[in-house]
């Protein structure tokens, strides 16, 4: 049956069209399922029906064959979403008669659902005219088929050709930079592809040698300057990207692979191939997103060589005007080459919301959607609409729908004017309580850039991000200068250092963790803890920093239970009489600084009076409170819709955490992202959170939106919320909440 269903699934998908897919699919399952007649229909929710696509077994009338959801047996299996097993199709009261085709022949009857992430795409049916149920058998290979099938059906769906289908495309992705663009598209596919880069020899091996060293300098070359053309516009931590294909372009390990394959005799194109894969493999096999996605990096380094092997030279396109780009792969570089005036948006096939080119859009400030399953020779050069709030990707779209997107963009374009000629002042409500808002930090910060003007500090900042990108653990004097330099910046404002993060799920390339469950595992404190060493040089390296500044407060990772608590203060208690003895002898006087710790683990949730007198502050991580609250994973796109930071049980415990903190007289902020989210802001704030700390992006238009709405109002919202017990209902009346004060435009429908 295994090899039955393979063919089956194997002819549909190669079929040239979808008729003919449907067509194959029907007379393929009679034969395989010995049955007299097959039959499948699709879904049109747009008209709420199901139409009779294929049949073997059926009389095609001169009709279409159409039925209304929840009509007929096949409308019973639609609405009910399971399959339906009858004997007697004829004498179910669900059936329905339509003449002339000799349906009436038949008397037994199995329809199956075909679904696609919760929504039904058709039903298949087989019937015999034996009165009979089908089998267990019988019943798994077509629910099987089915589930297969529905991947199929949803990528037709996704190229446009499905049925229902008739203004445009409508396609999705996963929504990698916020914004929307109304632009021409242009499909852009010059990178070289290693895939197709075949086994080859060499017969002039010192040839072979001076091609790839000229590949590498030119690489070089481009990568410095691209990096120049935006040093003046991007943050630090974004210009990093390109410091780092520098560094692996300069990096001895891969230089030496790359040279020893053409020693080897190996044509440079070929060198290249192996040595990218197997350094890109061994990335992408490892549990961390942030690190698979360096795999995404090397990768896209290894294409830029493979193109100047064959090119001395970047050619710019000319455009009379701005365009969506289109890709396949998108890459820092192809970013970086296209001149900003003249680039509205980018949409790629493949890629993930947290690579180097998402993190790059987002610093320009252009709305980018990863993953998108498109046609380029049905897309390029048609008009085409970029909402990066939603992952949403429409070609063609009708002029109402147009209409409506434009009116958006002018709405989005004079909301950013707004909120940035404000973004100086500092936050308060608009009945004058102070809001303090902080940044959420990674690599580096640079007071070059405007929005470092308008916070109160670093509420979070994320000093694994140096371990992951460095081949060793870097020593204290190393961290001390990084540390020093971020505290340098803020001299006048209060920088929150997280101590390493690092474990199960953020593993070092130089410190092989492998487990089943990462996310329940050997990370965070618990990483730590179990290595003193580590946590003394960085600890050390933070109050070395400190010196002379004062502006450092401590904040520590994943605890669980006081125990961890306690034995971290005792190690952070050593490291400080050392470093202060040091301060000592060079006439200065270290201050203690303050220390916290992260609220992620629900645990703690039912130990907050334990903490009083133990900590100074703490810090709510919403994202993993979330995460563990709910059992989800967010990162996997299975269980990725359950994730919801507005679910109830999330948002009892935010109030919990406030409430019991006040009481106890803790200083709290929240530092995930539900704080840079406008709906979360409006209710952190009203149900008693007055510090808040989030990524760049976020602050101009939450600090604009507090600042038009009082905390009583808020306060009122987030009783509502508190009582709902769905997230859908605090998403929706938020929604209206904002639309009332007219500040709707900051606010899009659906989840962020």
């Amino acid at each position: 049956m295994l090899t039955q269903l393979r063919e089956i699934v194997e002819k549909v998908a190669s079929a040239p069209s979808l008729i003919e897919a449907l067509d194959q699919l029907v007379v393929s399952t009679c034969r395989a399922m010995k049955t007299e007649c097959c039959s499948v229909y699709i879904a049109d929710h747009e008209r709420q029906q199901f139409t009779l696509m294929a049949t073997q077994g059926l009389t095609k009338p001169h009709y279409q064959i159409e039925l209304a959801f929840g009509e007929g047996l096949v409308g019973l299996v639609g609405s009910r979403a399971e399959p339906i097993n009858v004997a007697d199709a004829r004498h179910h009261p669900h059936f329905k008669h339509f003449p002339g085709i000799g349906e009436e022949s038949f008397g037994s009857f199995f329809g199956t659902p075909i679904i696609h992430q919760r929504q039904v795409l058709g039903v298949l049916v087989i019937q015999q005219q034996q009165r009979r149920e089908f089998d267990e058998s019988e019943e798994s290979f077509m629910v099987t088929l089915a589930a297969q099938l529905a991947v199929i059906f949803a990528h037709a769906k996704a190229q446009g050709m499905w049925p229902d289908q008739r203004d445009g495309l409508h396609l999705i992705g996963s929504a990698a930079s916020t914004g929307v663009a109304v632009a021409r598209a242009w499909w852009d596919d010059n990178q070289p592809r290693l895939e197709q880069v075949l086994p080859a020899s060499c017969l002039d091996i010192e040839a072979e040698q001076e091609r790839l060293s000229i590949a590498i300098e030119l690489a070089s070359a481009e990568f410095r300057r691209l990096r120049k053309r935006f040093d003046s516009e991007l943050h630090k931590e974004t210009l990093a990207i390109f410091d780092l294909f520098s560094h692996l372009l300069n990096d001895p390990m891969l230089r030496k692979d790359l040279f020893a394959k053409v020693v080897g005799g190996d044509l440079a194109e070929w060198a290249i191939r192996q040595v990218v894969e197997a350094y890109s493999d061994r990335f992408a096999n490892m549990k961390d997103d942030y690190l698979k996605e360096r795999a995404q990096d090397i990768r896209e380094l290894g294409q830029r060589l493979l193109f100047f092997l064959h090119n001395d030279d970047v050619t710019e396109h000319q455009w009379d005007e701005p365009v969506v780009l289109l890709t396949r792969e998108l890459t820092a570089a192809m970013l970086a080459s296209i001149p900003r005036d003249k680039l509205a948006a980018v949409v790629a096939q493949e890629g993930a919301a947290n690579s180097h080119a998402a993190i790059l859009s987002r610093a320009l400030g252009l709305p980018a959607i990863m993953g998108v399953d498109f046609i380029p020779e049905k897309v390029h050069n048609c008009q085409v609409i970029v909402d990066g709030y939603r992952g949403d990707f429409l070609v063609n779209p009708n002029r109402h729908v147009l209409a409506e997107y434009n009116r958006l963009l002018k709405e989005e374009n004079e909301l950013t004017q707004t909120v940035e000629e404000e973004l100086g002042k500092a936050s308060y409500t608009r009945d004058n309580q102070r809001i303090h808002i902080h940044l959420n930090a990674g690599l580096s910060a640079d007071t070059s850039i405007a929005v470092n003007q308008g916070v109160d500090g670093v509420g979070l900042y994320r000093t694994e991000v140096p371990f992951l990108l460095q081949r060793s653990f870097p020593s204290e004097e190393e961290q001390t200068v990084q540390y020093r330099a971020i505290l340098s910046t803020y001299h006048d404002k209060q920088v929150v250092m997280r101590t390493l993060d690092v474990g199960g799920d953020k593993p070092l390339p130089y410190l092989t963790i492998e487990e089943d469950n990462p996310f329940l595992g050997w990370r965070g404190i618990r990483f730590t803890l179990d290595h003193p060493e580590i946590f003394l040089i960085q600890v050390r390296a933070m109050l070395k920093a400190s010196i002379g500044l004062e502006n450092m407060d401590i904040l520590l990772p994943m605890i669980s239970g006081i125990a961890e608590l306690d034995e971290s203060n005792a190690l952070i208690d050593r490291a400080y009489r050392e470093v202060a003895c040091y301060a000592k002898e060079q006439g200065k006087v270290l201050k203690r600084p303050r220390l916290g710790i992260m609220i992620e683990v629900p645990s703690i949730l039912y130990q907050l009076p334990a903490l009083k007198g133990k900590v100074d502050f703490i810090s709510v991580g919403s994202n993993d409170l979330t995460q563990y609250l709910l059992a989800v994973d967010r990162n996997n796109s299975r269980v990725a819709s359950v994730y919801d930071a507005l679910h109830p049980a999330v948002l009892h415990a935010m109030k919990h955490i406030i409430d019991t903190s006040n009481a106890l007289n803790i200083p709290v902020s929240v530092c995930g992202e539900l704080a840079g989210d406008p709906v979360g802001a409006l209710l952190l704030v009203g149900m008693g959170y007055r510090s808040l700390s989030m990524n760049t992006r976020n602050v101009a238009r939450i600090k604009y939106i507090l600042r038009h709405i009082s905390v009583s109002e808020m306060e009122q919202l987030s009783r509502f919320a508190l009582k709902a017990t769905f997230a859908d209902d605090v998403r929706t009346r938020t929604t209206e909440f904002v639309d009332e004060r007219g500040l709707g435009g900051f606010i899009r429908a659906g989840k962020q």
